[in-house]
């Protein structure tokens, strides 16, 4: 572990620096694009003086997308999250050098012609590329390689959004697929460097900046929580299969795909003339929203034109983010709601719908709870978080087989599960299910001992190619006690499923009460009468 954190904490600093220089890019881009001069500046494209060559200026970045895509490498399609996932379960964890210099590029050209994504997503695989190149120059297994990367892609998102937990929790709940000493110590580490980093390269404090509230919700706001939280996973639901009908809809064009985000985003560039705030990344309009700065009326517009661009944009198979562009539109959701819901302050629902948005739409609450706080330094909302980000975690649960990310993979044809639980193996003992009558023949030399658990029997039968086992004492490795069959592991998912299924009751009304004061039953059996009783 300790070689592996000390690179991880290497990759974290690199990962900070790489962060910077894509934010770079997007605003030299932006610059180019949209006011033609040579700066590398985060501008928001709703200042450009283009008018109607707007709606062009996305068409030319779709087309370079599409075009690098073709001829350079496929896997920079897609908005960076569900590639890592995809290079983790399939590859190895493997990603190919020039996916680390496409990537950003992609992802640079499509923000900074006016896409309506964020950083973050791109961040992510380029630190997880970055992470595993170089992993993949020194002798290391499949699950030393799936660390690294995670290191680069968590100390990428901790750079970009000053987010340095909720990019550790992020790897928990997105990327690790487990949680182990072995990983979370150096992806912890390397989210940590690279947030010291970033404080030399972007300055200190949160991201955005709202008005302090003292936060003390009662009944009725955390309420008001729970009708938030309904509709936040509402959104979340429509949010994500508009995007995966958009993609549906591409995939049925005479065209080849490489022209489909210059197709998509003929959607950006009309919907930038109704609405141009909804361009770009939009920290900016994201700011506005927390602050309460923006009309109901200008709220509306951005939220319907930003969500409309994006699922067509996105569903082009163009390179973004999707976590910008879920702050905003869940952000704009609570200040729509701010009339139907308590008065506790500017800002305040959409801080909540904003992580709320999060634990619906990707199904990490955790991640959705503590990035809102760390975004805005606004440490008492946890508890409203708390409530809300769970309800519509709740709702999506109920009303959606997989999460936004999740589905990406799966329409690839490979099932990812996200929950985590103790593997029944764990809590078998050999002794318990073992055969304490030898069979016929000499059993094979590999043997088990009656206190091992079932775990370690499975990894040595693995190891062996063996799936017959000798039981033998362990004081005493010449006295044989049985034999455990690789049929015996079966006992354990029979356990486990009879504690899932099994329903009983074990305690009554009756049973709480002392045997003394307990009602005498009487019974309803006639009682016989001997003949001679008259």
């Amino acid at each position: 572990m300790l070689p592996i954190t000390a690179a991880a904490i290497g990759i974290g600093a690199l990962a900070a620096v790489v962060a910077f220089a894509l934010l770079r890019l997007i605003g030299l881009f932006t610059n180019l694009f949209y006011f033609q001069r040579f700066s590398s500046d985060f501008v928001s494209p709703s200042k450009s003086s283009l008018g109607l060559w707007m709606v062009l200026v996305p068409v030319v970045g779709g087309a370079l997308v599409g075009v690098m895509a073709r001829y350079g490498s496929e896997r920079i399609r897609g908005h960076g999250i569900p590639e890592a996932l995809e290079a983790i379960l399939t590859r190895g964890s493997r990603v190919e050098p020039r996916v680390a210099l496409l990537k950003p590029l992609s992802s640079a050209i499509s923000i900074g012609s006016g896409g309506p994504f964020g950083a973050e997503g791109p961040i992510i695989m380029t630190g997880g590329a970055l992470g595993s190149m170089l992993a993949q120059f020194f002798h290391l297994t499949a699950a030393e390689r799936k660390t690294l990367l995670v290191a680069g892609a968590a100390a990428g998102m901790s750079a970009t959004f000053s987010a340095p937990i909720a990019s550790v929790l992020l790897a928990v709940e997105l990327l690790l697929f487990e949680l182990k000493p072995r990983s979370f110590v150096p992806v912890a580490l390397a989210s940590a460097t690279a947030m010291v980093v970033r404080t030399f390269l972007l300055g200190k404090g949160p991201l955005f900046t709202l008005p302090h509230h003292a936060v003390a919700l009662g009944p009725v706001g955390l309420a008001g929580c729970v009708v938030l939280g309904v509709l936040v996973g509402v959104l979340a639901w429509l949010m994500t299969l508009s995007v995966y009908a958009s993609e549906d809809l591409f995939k049925k064009l005479p065209v080849h795909w490489m022209w489909w985000p210059a197709l998509g985003a003929v959607f950006v560039g009309l919907g930038g003339l109704v609405e141009p705030r909804a361009l770009g990344v939009g920290y900016d309009s994201i700011e506005s929203l927390l602050r309460g700065d923006l009309p109901q009326g200008d709220v509306l517009r951005l939220v319907l034109v930003k969500w409309g661009i994006w699922a067509a944009y996105l569903g082009s198979g163009t390179s973004g983010g999707v976590l910008a562009p879920l702050l905003m539109i869940g952000g704009a959701l609570g200040g729509l709601a701010e009339r139907i819901l308590p008065a506790e302050g500017a800002g305040m629902w959409p801080l909540l719908a904003m992580g709320g948005i999060l634990g619906g739409t990707m199904r990490s609450p955790l991640t959705g709870i503590v990035f809102a706080v760390e975004l805005t330094g606004e440490s008492g909302a946890f508890l409203p978080l708390l409530v809300t980000a769970t309800v519509a975690h709740a709702f999506t649960v109920l009303v959606m087989r997989r999460s936004i990310l999740t589905e990406k993979v799966a329409r690839r044809g490979f099932h990812v599960t996200r929950e985590y639980a103790i593997d029944p193996l764990d809590v078998l003992f050999v002794r318990d299910v073992m055969d304490f009558e030898v069979p016929a023949g000499a059993p094979v030399p590999v043997t088990a001992y009656p206190d091992e658990t079932m775990r370690d029997v499975v990894q040595r039968m693995a190891n062996t190619g063996h799936t017959e086992l000798a039981v033998v004492e362990r004081d005493d490795p010449s006295r044989l006690l049985g034999v455990v069959t690789l049929a015996h592991t079966l006992k354990a998912k029979q356990r486990h499923l009879e504690e899932e299924t099994r329903r009983e009751r074990l305690l009554t009304v009756r049973s709480l009460i002392p045997r003394a004061f307990r009602p005498r039953r009487f019974s309803t059996e006639p009682v016989s009468q001997p003949a001679n009783s008259a």
